[in-house]
């Protein structure tokens, strides 16, 4: 059985409630195969997830510390984080919450959620997540597990930076390799701290670290409250990099100024403390918005390297955003009003 074959099975067997068993290499007998009834959800380099009925079951990177994530899911289960963020489940692994598989990477159980729908981007829940980010910042931190460790979201963008540039051959088209360049030079305009170089100035709010839309599920299904999901990024940081990635999005012109008004606006309305009460929000989001774009734009052209092709409609919008920024120094620029 392969390597990843068996990190199924293992998964399916801990969704079905099953503490994982030896690993099958080791073992003479036949292939088991996934669990009856197991779904795999999704298999990437940073995660693996199986689903069996109701219950979810994760891989989480070969490089996660399997005791930070052990504080991250203390958090999660944490009464101050109810309704905010989707709890874990117990497995019988080192503090309950969480188990190692035989390859060592951390494994932990989750409920199943309903995901954002890809194909209705118009009743995206702009407003509920605003709403949860402003409930995750004001949460105290005193009142946590700990310690609690800091915020991954700049580690995430260095980590993408380096991806683009592992990708990167002589062979390249010159249009990639011209897209790596004004990624990079938009890069080296970040201060030190977004590049995860530094501590960020502001670190006292509790952060989900790496927020979309894909981090978003509604527990119970089909139709309970939307939660954050994915805590492998959770931790003590600057708030407005939760805000970041959408903020990134309509500077660029990828999230229209009506959406982006109704999520800064639930935001503010809700009491999130990223971002001053009224007036302009961009001396708080600037640097974080800009390294977010870095960060999808490294992304986007690590993956079209990879794959040889040229880069798609909204992944050449991100590179020029680079551009943009390259020249027009420490402001996001031409970013339109909503």
């Amino acid at each position: 059985m392969s390597a990843t074959a068996s990190r199924i099975a293992r998964l399916a067997a801990l969704a079905a409630g099953a503490r994982p068993g030896p690993d099958p290499e080791a073992d003479s007998g036949p292939d088991p195969g996934p669990a009856p009834h197991a779904a795999l959800l999704a298999d990437r380099p940073d995660a693996t997830l199986v689903r069996r009925g109701r219950v979810v079951a994760k891989a989480h990177a070969p490089d996660c510390d399997p005791g930070l994530l052990a504080v991250r899911l203390r958090i999660a289960a944490h009464p101050a984080l109810h309704g905010i963020l989707l709890p874990p489940l117990p497995v019988t692994g080192p503090g309950g919450l969480l188990t190692l598989l035989a390859d060592g990477r951390p494994a932990t159980r989750w409920p199943y959620g309903r995901p954002v729908s890809p194909d209705a981007p118009d009743a995206a829940p702009w407003e509920e997540t605003a709403r949860l980010l402003a409930r995750l910042h004001t949460v105290a931190p005193p009142r946590l597990p700990g310690p609690v460790p800091p915020m991954r979201g700049p580690a995430k963008a260095a980590r993408a930076l380096a991806r683009m540039r592992a990708a990167a051959t002589p062979g390249a088209a010159p249009a990639l390799r011209h897209a790596a360049t004004t990624v990079e030079r938009a890069w080296t305009q970040l201060p030190p701290w977004a590049r995860d170089e530094a501590p960020p100035p502001r670190a006292a709010a509790l952060c989900h670290g790496d927020l979309h839309l894909g981090q978003l599920v509604r527990h119970p299904v089909p139709d309970g409250p939307w939660l954050l999901i994915d805590i492998d990024d959770l931790g003590l940081g600057d708030p407005a990099w939760d805000l970041a990635r959408p903020a990134a999005w309509f500077a660029t012109g990828l999230l229209a100024p009506a959406v982006w008004s109704r999520f800064l606006g639930a935001y503010r309305a809700a009491g999130g403390p990223a971002v001053r009460p009224c007036g302009d929000p961009w001396p708080e989001l600037d640097t974080p918005a800009r390294a977010l774009t870095v960060q999808t734009a490294g992304l986007a052209v690590a993956k079209a390297t990879a794959a040889g092709r040229a880069l798609d409609e909204d992944e050449e919008a991100v590179v020029d955003a680079c551009g943009r920024m390259a020249c027009a120094g420490p402001e996001l620029a031409d970013r339109p009003e909503p």
